[in-house]
């Protein structure tokens, strides 16, 4: 799907003011990603589910290009 290739070439902060780097994952997928955790953990804050994102991707050496979403989402499940 073309939007999944569309990354943004601004840098910004989430609601929470984590910094999200544009190069890690676009903010569609960003979005996309943190929707679907919130469903399936609706016991979690979004800034939680946040965080948790955040610890996977300093495990893997700071960035979230690479990895699947569906691995991004299974990582942060297994955190949460």
């Amino acid at each position: 799907e073309n939007s999944l290739q569309k990354t943004s070439t601004c840098s910004s902060a989430t609601p929470s003011g984590i910094f999200v780097s544009p190069y890690a994952l676009n903010l569609s997928s960003f979005t996309r990603l943190i929707k679907r955790l919130q469903e399936r953990h609706p016991e979690f804050s979004r800034d939680e589910i946040v965080e948790a994102v955040q610890e996977v991707r300093k495990m893997n050496k700071g960035v979230l290009s690479g990895l699947a979403i569906s691995s991004i989402e299974e990582k942060t499940s297994a955190i949460l």
